[in-house]
């Protein structure tokens, strides 16, 4: 047999499996390869072990070698800047990211776009740590692509619905709905307008589903005419309530779905000659800045945009530390802002 000699080199040790480090660990290779792809399904404890012996033996993987060298930056992508909304959670996002030392790359990508949409590449260009996706459509190719290089991700107001393994934040939408609608109806309105946004997104779905409970609850029936989808900005609230003020029995409220599209509402109401609320009762959803400035000021349910925000980066960061949240789903509670934008129906003024 060969025999060594003293001036010969060792072999260099062969490069560590996946199955050896999993048996190292006590776990399954599956468990290995979720902490690998960033998987929140694996626990915290377990994780740690893990990414342990992933730096240990120095393993090649996506998720370890990120890791090992934390950029302190963070991808906040947008469908754009020119809403109030997407400023009050950039504002969060900023201000949470800001206490724990963390720089946030603000990116834009609009879904109408003739080019493929291209920000899942981003974290690579900026060497970033994670990314929050704003209102924007998820993938399981994306998702796959943001797994296999180790990056963080978590969701606000996605527009379809994620993967339970996804982290997101969100708000109570269909209990304000209902709150919006209810408070309509308590007013003596029958014949309520609904203005819901993009008639596929998840926010816009759970917020006609709560206005259809509420008048459900009330014994009204839902007129489908009464019902008009638009794109949560003052174009689309404009364009479908004067559709709906065109009806031969129009309706004497109308719930937008956002408070850029009630303000759409103010203007195709004063165009038609009504007054607010003395002829039409109009209820926002959003509660941005402007609306106590809005003539008159605007009933409207409120999301916390900024709380959001500040949630999904503390999530984020959490999840970068190998902490997965308690639920993947989290939805911060809405409430109704009553103010001089609703009042009883004209035939019901005393």
């Amino acid at each position: 047999m060969p025999v060594r000699t003293t001036d010969e080199k060792p072999d260099p040790p062969s490069r560590p499996t996946l199955a050896l480090i999993a048996a190292e660990a006590g776990v399954s290779p599956a468990t290995v390869s979720k902490v690998l792809n960033g998987r929140t399904d694996v626990a915290a404890a377990t994780r740690e072990r893990v990414e342990a012996l992933l730096r240990t033996h120095n393993y090649p993987g996506p998720g370890g070698a990120r890791r090992a060298r934390r950029s302190g930056l963070i991808d906040l992508v947008l469908a754009g800047l020119d809403s109030p909304w997407a400023v009050e959670i950039l504002r969060g996002v900023e201000a949470e990211c800001a206490e724990h030392g963390t720089g946030v790359v603000v990116s834009l990508v609009r879904e109408d776009d003739a080019r493929p949409p291209s920000w899942q590449n981003l974290p690579a260009l900026h060497h970033s740590d994670g990314v929050i996706l704003v209102t924007s459509r998820m993938t399981r190719r994306q998702r796959d692509q943001l797994a296999r290089a180790g990056v963080g991700l978590v969701l606000v107001d996605p527009v379809n619905l994620p993967d339970n393994d996804i982290a997101s934040v969100g708000a109570t939408n269909w209990a304000g709905g209902m709150s919006a609608t209810e408070h309509l109806i308590g007013l003596g309105h029958r014949r309520i307008g609904m203005i819901g946004g993009p008639a596929d997104m998840l926010c816009t779905q759970a917020r006609v589903d709560g206005y259809r409970t509420a008048l459900e609850r009330a014994g009204i029936e839902t007129d489908k005419d009464l019902v008009r989808y638009g794109d949560f900005h003052h174009q689309g609230g404009f364009a479908r309530t004067r559709e709906l003020l065109e009806l031969p029995d129009p309706p004497t409220a109308v719930f937008a779905g956002s408070d850029e599209q009630a303000m759409g509402a103010y203007q195709a109401a004063r165009l038609a000659g009504l007054r607010i609320p003395e002829d039409l009762s109009v209820v926002g959803f959003d509660d941005l800045p402007t609306c106590e400035w809005l003539s008159p000021p605007l009933t409207t349910v409120r999301q916390p945009l900024e709380e959001m925000g500040r949630v999904a980066a503390r999530t984020l960061l959490q999840l970068l530390d190998g902490r997965p949240p308690l639920t993947p789903r989290v939805e911060l509670a809405t409430d109704l802002r009553v103010r001089a934008s609703t009042a009883p129906p004209p035939s019901e003024e005393r």
